[in-house]
């Protein structure tokens, strides 16, 4: 995958933990891409946390569905779904032992190598609009449904979480979700203070 030494793939136990907690600490952490053949690293800049059958805004609140059965799935691998017909989203499944289902929305990264492919992917889409957003974030990473259930720790696999250890993450702004209509008072939402890659404010 082509990291360097000084980064480290997250191993599987970091994502069996509290679903929001992943959701915090996935910030600062990069995503590396070869989909396609196409060289990709992103940094994650904002987040959302999505738990089980008890959290009305999560897709697990409807029951276990071919759409969804990667949330309930095991932890580390990516659910992707297909939103308002148009834009395939981003999520890690993580949760704690003992929960059923959970995940984690990467609603928006920041860009650092592979600039023109994701240029060619968004079209003449320029500046932050590249990827402040999930739907933005699927087509910049090249997703479809054919990428759900990938495992995000493996070396050899074409898309995997590692450290940053250039990026600090102390600074996070916690809010509540976005886009939704259930749930909508959970303070689930989580980004990177004063970067500029974080969806805007609506």
């Amino acid at each position: 995958m082509n990291q360097s030494m000084s980064e480290t793939i997250l191993p599987t136990s970091f994502f069996q933990r509290s679903t929001e907690l992943v959701a915090q600490e996935l910030l600062g952490k990069l995503i590396f891409s070869t989909l396609d053949n196409a060289y990709i690293v992103v940094r994650i800049v904002e987040t959302e946390a999505y738990g089980d059958e008890h959290d009305a805004a999560s897709h697990a609140a409807f029951g276990k569905k071919k759409r969804n059965d990667a949330m309930f799935g095991p932890v580390g691998h990516t659910y992707v779904y297909l939103s308002y017909g148009i834009h395939f989203c981003l999520n890690i499944v993580a949760r704690e032992s003992g929960v059923t289902s959970g995940g984690v929305l990467i609603r928006a990264v920041e860009p650092l190598k592979g600039l023109q492919t994701i240029h060619k992917r968004r079209g003449s889409v320029e500046g932050f609009n590249l990827t402040n957003g999930p739907g933005k974030v699927g087509q910049a990473l090249g997703l479809g449904l054919a990428h759900n259930h990938i495992p995000l720790f493996c070396q050899n696999s074409p898309l995997t979480v590692t450290t940053d250890p250039h990026c600090s993450s102390s600074s996070i702004i916690k809010s509540t979700r976005i886009g939704i209509s259930r749930n909508v008072h959970a303070p689930w939402r989580f980004y990177l203070k004063d970067n500029q890659w974080v969806t805007p404010k609506r």
